[in-house]
């Protein structure tokens, strides 16, 4: 008795998607234009510092610093990444309610560097149909120079999308040079080979799977929409007419003749179902394969312009909409999202904007807490750590309040200058008399103040820290 073979996953169906023309078209290749721009020559761009790689924009972990612009951010300043991952967070849903999944059509990385691969595609190995004629053809010349062509382009523009990230962790010109004498770092070549790698199988090979397959957001999307999120959508009741849509033909070719003999709009032509990257056939409804990249739109479009019928048949549209009912985008969930988003652009804004130039902190030396000298005073010693966060010098200023009788003794580093960004670590002594007059006023505590001295505009930092007595028995 034989046992069935049952298949466990659908076998992947090749798409062979078909170039289009159009509004979304043009904005999908406008965003790729600036990302990549940006991306690609970020890390080029030069940005004058006098203690660190002229580069714009720079993460140097061996320094623990990151250059942004002129924007220096340290460890210590790490609440600012919790704080953009939260702003992008929050855009996201925000967006995704009003909108779908915009974020996929039109800026996601998968969805970039897929939409360019293709593009090198099509330009080598010709249109739609060219390239199923390819792809089921034998192995003849002009196959391989084809296909090894587009593999050779792809992998050219993986290996270059490797390249740059690596550079925004090292100085460009630098890591260039080294790369190509083999003397870099290995991380950069291991970093350079993994990213080619993904890259080529990523936007090359799986393309659509990993948007169906791999990636999480195409699974929770539908919890952020409601009736009132604009999808691409097709207007059924346009397209079907009461007896479903049908290709053009006798009795057939003009609206009036359609719609007398109870036919939709729809040709049945295909080019929706042919320009979708991922291989849907939009007129079924909102699948969550779909991405949102509207070239769908411009392909039925382009057909309802050659008819001279009107646009819209497949449009940006909500549900509430194509049910006869209003849109509403003005929703306590979206003003909701509004105010949230605004409130943590603003926190964030401010946070940079208001960040001190310099930090300071005091800990005192604990062992031991006191030391009694021989004319009966009292010293406790202390460790001060400064850290200049700046890109230039400055001149600070130590001191101490809160005990009349305290004196400070630094060695002569009362005042001292931090180089750019150099952190420093001081011992600072302060011995007070047998009996310090104060002390019933303001207790065993003393507040060291640590202030600009070189004209520039900062508020003094001041931390206060116990003054250890022999009385008090620790």
């Amino acid at each position: 008795m034989s046992e069935e073979s049952v298949q466990l996953y659908q076998k992947r169906i090749q798409i062979y998607p078909r170039s289009v023309k159009g509004p979304f078209r043009n904005l999908k290749t406008g965003i790729l234009i600036v990302a990549y721009a940006i991306y690609y020559l970020l890390p080029w761009l030069r940005w004058d510092r006098p203690n660190a790689p002229d580069q714009a924009v720079l993460y140097d972990l061996p320094g623990r610093h990151f250059y942004v612009f002129g924007l220096t951010i340290q460890v210590q300043d790490i609440f600012w990444l919790a704080g953009a991952l939260i702003i992008f967070a929050i855009l996201l849903f925000f967006v995704t309610g009003l909108a779908g999944r915009v974020w996929c059509g039109y800026f996601c990385f998968q969805t970039l560097w897929t939409d360019l691969f293709m593009m090198i595609e099509h330009r080598i190995q010709g249109e739609r149909p060219a390239r199923m004629r390819l792809d089921k053809g034998p192995w003849t010349r002009e196959k391989i120079l084809k296909k090894g062509g587009t593999y050779g382009a792809w992998l050219l523009v993986s290996f270059w999308t490797g390249l740059t990230f690596t550079m925004y962790w090292a100085d460009a010109p630098t890591l260039m040079v080294d790369v190509l004498l083999g003397r870099a770092p290995y991380p950069a070549y291991f970093t350079m080979c993994f990213l080619t790698a993904t890259t080529f199988v990523m936007a090359g090979l799986a393309r659509e799977q990993v948007c169906t397959y791999m990636c999480p957001y195409a699974r929770f999307q539908s919890a952020m929409f409601d009736h009132d999120t604009l999808i691409v959508s097709y207007d059924a009741r346009r397209g079907e007419g009461a007896k479903g849509r049908a290709s053009l033909g006798k009795g057939l070719k003009n609206r009036d003749e359609r719609q007398t003999r109870g036919v939709g709009d729809c040709i049945d032509c295909g080019y929706c179902v042919q320009v979708c990257p991922v291989g849907i056939d939009i007129r079924n409804g909102l699948q969550y394969q779909c991405i949102s990249c509207a070239l769908c739109i411009d392909a039925c479009d382009t057909i309802m312009d050659n008819l001279k019928w009107p646009r819209g048949l497949i449009r940006y549209t909500s549900e509430n909409a194509l049910n006869g009912k209003k849109t509403n985008l003005l929703k306590p969930k979206t003003i909701g999202y509004g105010v949230i988003l605004t409130a943590a652009i603003t926190i964030l804004a401010w946070s940079i904007a208001t960040r001190a130039p310099y930090t300071a902190t005091v800990e005192q030396v604990r062992q031991p807490l006191y030391s009694q000298l021989a004319d009966g005073s009292i010293r406790n010693t202390y460790e001060i750590k400064l850290n200049n966060k700046l890109t230039a010098p400055m001149t600070l200023g130590i001191g101490i309040e809160g005990l009349s009788s305290a004196v400070l003794d630094m060695d002569g580093m009362e005042r001292i200058t931090l180089e750019p960004q150099e952190r420093l670590k001081l011992l600072a002594r302060v011995q007070v008399a047998p009996d310090p007059t104060g002390v019933g006023e303001t207790g065993n505590k003393i507040t060291f103040v640590v202030k600009l001295l070189d004209g520039a505009t900062a508020n003094p930092i001041r931390r206060e820290v116990p003054f250890s007595m022999p009385e008090d028995g620790r």
